[in-house]
C-alpha cells in the first residue's frame, strides 16, 4: 500500500476507515492496470456505483471529481469502479469482492490496506461507450421560483420553464408498483 496515497485520502475525507482503504486500493489497482496518472483535466473518468467513503480517495487521489465531470455516480449500490482512458479508450471494472470475516473495524482496514489487490476486487476489461466530457448550459431562470438552473434541467409545465423544485411530477403509476 502506498502510504503518501493513504495520507492523502484520509486528509480529503477527515478519517481512516475501511471505506477508504477499499478506494485507495482501487485506485492502486486502476493506476497499475491501465498504466494511469491522476486525472488533471478529463484524461480518465471513473464511474462509481455508490456514494460511500472509497469515492472520497478517488477524487483525492484519482482527480475524477462530479466538478469536473469525469466522476459519474451510478447509483446501483454496489462497492463497484469502472476507470476510463480517454486516451486508450479501456475502461476496466473494479467489484470489491471481500467480505468482511470475523475481524473488528481496524482489523478490517488493516486487511484492506495489506492485502493484494486480486484478493479484494474482481477486475475486468468492460467494453462501454466513453463518457462525454463536461458540458456547459445556458442558465435559465425558473418561472415560477425566480431561481436559475442549467437549462437540460428545465422542465415546461403549463406553458412555463420550471426548475425541477418547483416541477410537479406526473404519473399514472402508483409508487412501488413494477410498471
Amino acid at each position: 500500500m502506498n502510504q503518501s496515497y493513504w495520507d492523502r485520502a484520509k486528509a480529503f475525507h477527515g478519517h481512516a476507515c475501511p471505506g477508504l482503504a477499499i478506494g485507495v486500493k482501487v485506485w492502486e489497482a486502476a493506476a497499475e492496470k491501465l498504466g494511469a496518472d491522476p486525472s488533471f483535466d478529463e484524461e480518465l473518468a471513473c464511474v462509481v456505483e455508490n456514494d460511500a467513503c472509497g469515492v472520497d480517495a478517488i477524487q483525492a487521489l484519482a482527480g475524477c471529481t462530479f466538478g469536473k465531470g469525469n466522476l459519474i455516480h451510478k447509483d446501483t449500490g454496489k462497492h463497484a469502479y469502472t476507470f476510463i482512458s480517454r486516451k486508450t479508450g479501456r475502461a476496466l471494472r473494479f467489484y470489491f469482492k471481500a467480505l468482511r470475516a470475523d475481524m473488528d473495524r481496524e482489523a478490517f482496514q488493516q486487511y484492506l490496506l495489506d492485502a493484494p489487490a486480486e484478493d479484494l476486487f474482481e477486475c475486468r476489461e468492460i467494453a462501454m461507450d466513453i463518457p462525454c466530457c463536461a458540458r456547459k448550459f445556458t442558465s435559465v431562470k425558473c418561472e415560477l421560483c425566480g431561481e436559475s438552473a442549467a437549462e437540460n434541467k428545465i422542465r415546461l409545465q403549463e406553458g412555463k420553464k420550471v426548475c425541477l423544485d418547483c416541477f410537479k411530477h406526473y404519473s399514472r403509476v402508483l409508487p412501488g408498483s413494477s410498471r
